[in-house]
Formats: structure tokens, sequence, C-alpha cells
């Protein structure tokens, strides 16, 4: 058994580190674009149902508990990248043991972190419904949203873990059938939950939820099979060493997460003056931006472990060219959707909210961020090299850039100074300037990898 475990490992080393780049990358993308173009569209999924519930309210709650969300997944990235670039890295040095150790030690970390948040979530539940932006009328359903989805929050940290950690071994279809099948459950249960069943904002919650809990049941399944690393209890390491690469791993991710929550808290609260219906509105843009952006990071997730496996066997030439197959691709394409987003800018908040000044608020905001939508090519392409590579400093920088470092004070300041057009704004001004910090940044590291690059033996 171990033979043949072994002989699939080294096949699968062979593979990642001889295979063309460009067709390696589309292969290992194309399963991470499915997962990531069906969850963005089971995300969408809560706002376009509860969105028919007629209360402007309810779609605000989505909104106001997507900011949780964030940090739920903020934390199962942080062990779910901290864990899966470590892994990536040691599996293209062939050092399987560490490998296995650090799965489990990601693995059950994130299940005990995601029933902290649980817990303390439950007993704070009013004040972190106010803490995330609720305005009294908001309030009723945002309680009812998120009491529901924090008691999910053990494997859905967890799930990430496992469909991250998949990924950087070079298995994205086991991570894609994981994610897409409790997705497409989702779908499924939203109208029979909020409708059928009557329960309402809550259905959607528990719609989550459910299928959360399929996904992880698969995932697990998917470790056990394809010469995964297997998830054994007995192989948590309670080390210092292991929890340091985590953090450096996993670091850039949680700030990017963390931020976008904050962001999104922020964004509330700067919108509660103008009322639900702007709230409403900003929450419907977010979704769809999701959305359009998720195909290009499902294409930078297949990038990842090609690079981690690459960066770790020192074939340095294959990462850079790796990176920039991505970058010219992704912007590419992210042009052409950009386009599209802008012209048809009502249309798209229409479906999720029918409501003339939902539409009005959101359309502008939406056709702001299709303007510099393609600067993303460039900046999440980079973040996540410099992340898998082991770059912490500048990943982290990067990854707080856009919705922290600048989001946020921007926000404040935009929103005082020019209203509802500031917030509006806020996030292209933002993107503008994170894109201007991650070119020199990149292409220092690149130049910097030029330098050690050696041909392959």
């Amino acid at each position: 058994m171990n033979e043949r475990l072994d002989e699939k490992q080294e096949q699968k080393f062979h593979d990642m580190t001889e295979t063309p780049v460009g067709r390696l990358i589309c292969r290992l993308a194309l399963p991470c674009i499915i997962s990531m173009l069906v969850t963005a569209f089971y995300n969408m999924a809560d706002t376009f149902f509860v969105g028919m519930l007629e209360s402007n309210a309810a779609t605000g709650a989505v909104g106001v508990v997507f900011s949780m969300m964030a940090i739920i997944q903020a934390v199962g990235f942080f062990f779910g990248h901290g864990s899966g670039n470590f892994i990536s890295r040691e599996l293209g040095r062939q050092n399987f043991e560490d490998a296995s150790n650090m799965a489990a030690t990601g693995f059950f970390s994130a299940l005990a972190a995601g029933l902290l948040i649980c817990v303390l979530g439950q007993l704070f539940l009013e004040p972190l419904a106010y803490l995330l932006g609720s305005t009294d009328t908001i309030l009723p359903y945002a309680k009812a949203y998120l009491r529901v989805i924090l008691f999910g929050a053990p494997w859905m940290t967890a799930s990430l873990v496992l469909n991250n950690q998949l990924r950087f071994q070079g298995s994205a279809a086991y991570a894609m059938v994981g994610i897409a099948s409790g997705a497409v459950l989702n779908i499924g249960l939203d109208p029979l939950l909020i409708f059928t069943l009557d329960l309402g904002v809550a259905g959607a919650a528990w719609a989550t939820i459910i299928s959360q809990f399929v996904s992880f049941c698969l995932l697990l399944a998917g470790c056990a099979r394809g010469g995964n690393l297997h998830i054994h209890i007995s192989r948590v390491q309670w080390k210092w060493s292991y929890y340091d690469m985590i953090i450096r791993g996993g670091l850039p991710s949680l700030a990017r997460q963390g931020l976008a929550s904050v962001a999104t808290i922020c964004l509330n609260t700067a919108a509660k003056p103008y009322g639900d219906a702007v709230i409403a509105a900003m929450g419907v843009v977010q979704r769809i931006m999701m959305f359009g952006g998720s195909a290009m990071i499902g294409f930078g997730q297949g990038f990842q472990p090609v690079c981690g496996f690459n960066y770790g066997a020192k074939l340095y030439k294959r990462v850079r060219d790796g990176f920039k197959f991505c970058v010219k691709t992704s912007t590419s394409f992210l042009l052409v959707v950009g386009a599209l987003g802008f012209v048809f800018a009502p249309q798209l908040i229409a479906i999720f909210r029918d409501d003339p000044d939902v539409i009005a608020v959101g359309a502008t905001a939406l056709r702001f961020q299709c303007a510099t939508f393609f600067f993303q090519g460039w900046v999440v392409m980079s973040n996540m090299m410099l992340q898998t590579i082991g770059r912490t400093a500048p990943a982290t920088f990067l990854a707080m850039a856009r919705q922290g470092v600048f989001f946020i004070p921007l926000v404040w300041l935009l929103s005082h100074s020019l209203g509802i057009l500031g917030i509006q704004m806020t996030q292209t001004v933002s993107d503008c300037l994170t894109l201007a910090c991650a070119i020199p940044i990149q292409i220092k590291v690149l130049r910097e990898m030029a330098a050690m690059d050696q041909p392959a033996l």
C-alpha cells in the first residue's frame, strides 16, 4: 500500500516539474475555475433568493453577515494556504513525511478554530450583528441568518483547509468535486428552505451550512484517494516550527480575507446613514464582483501548485514562465468581463434586487469597479506567487492593500467628502493605488529569481 502511494507521489512530482507550464496550469486550473464559479454562484444564490422576500432589510442582512462569513473563510484560508504552501514545497523536495504531518496539523487546527468562532459568536450574537453593520431594521434578519451560519463554522473552516491542501498537491479535481457538489446542493436547498418550508432568511443560512457539511465529507474522502496525503490525528504536530510555517504561508490570506471583512463592515457603516437600499446595493455589487473575479482566481489557483512544486525543486524559470502566462491570460479575460459588466450594470443589479433605489446606487458602483477590474490580473497573480514561494512580507502587504491599507481609510474619507458617490468609487481608487504598489514589488522578486535561476538537471 505504502509502495503504491510512493509511486503515485513520485509520478505526480515528475508531472508537476516536467509538463510544459502553460498546459499544466490550464489542466490544473480547469477544476479550480469550475469550483470557484460554482462557489461564487451559490454565494450569490442566497442574495438572489432572499431578494425575492420583498425586503431591502433582508437583502441587507445577507450583505451584513457576508462580512462574518469572510472572517470564517479567512481562518480557513489561513490554515489552508499556510499548510498547503508548505506541503507543495515539501512535495517538490520529495519530503513526504513533513508534508503529511503538516496536512494533519493544518486540518485539526482549523477545526478547533472554527469551533471557537461558533461558541463566541453565539454568546455575543446581537452585539456582533451591530458590529457587522446592522441597522435596527436589518437586525432581526441579520441575527436569524448569523445564528445559523455560526453553527457551521467548524466544518466551513476545515473544508477550506482540505480544499486548499488538495489543490496544492495537484489534485484540483478532487477539490472541485467536493466544493461543486456542496454548491449545487445549496442552490437547490435555498428555495426549498426559504419558501417551501417558510424559514425565510434563516432558510438561506441552513442551506449554506448543510451544503458546506456535504462538501466537508466529500473533501475528507478525497484525501484518501489518488495518492493524496491522508489526514490522521496521530500526525498532528503541536510544534512551533509547524505553526511558524503556517503563519508564514497563511498570513497573507488571513490579512486579505480578514481585512475584506473589516472593509465590508466599514462599507456598511459608511452606507448606514443613507438607508437600507444603499447597504443592499453595495452588498449586491460585492457578490457580483466576486463572481466576476472567481474564474480568474481559479486560474491562479491552478498556478499555485505548479509554483510551489517547481520553486521547491529549484526550477525557477518554470515559476517565472508560469507567472507571465497567468498574468497575460487573466488580464485579457478581465478586460472582457469588466467591459460587459460596465455595459450591463443596471440589468445585473436588477437580477438580485429589482428596486429603483438599489439599482441606481448599485449600477454606478459596479461601473466604477469594472473600469479597473483588469488591474487584478497582475495584483492577484503577484500575491499568489509571493505567498506560495514564502515571501511573507510583500505577499502580506499586497493582500492587505486592496481592502485594508487603502480601502478602509478611503471609504471613510470619500464618504464624508463625496457622500454616496464616495462610497461607490472607493474600491476603484483603492485598486489604482494597489496596482501602483504591486508592479515594483513583483518586478523586484522576478529579477531576484532570474538571478538565482539554474537549468533543470
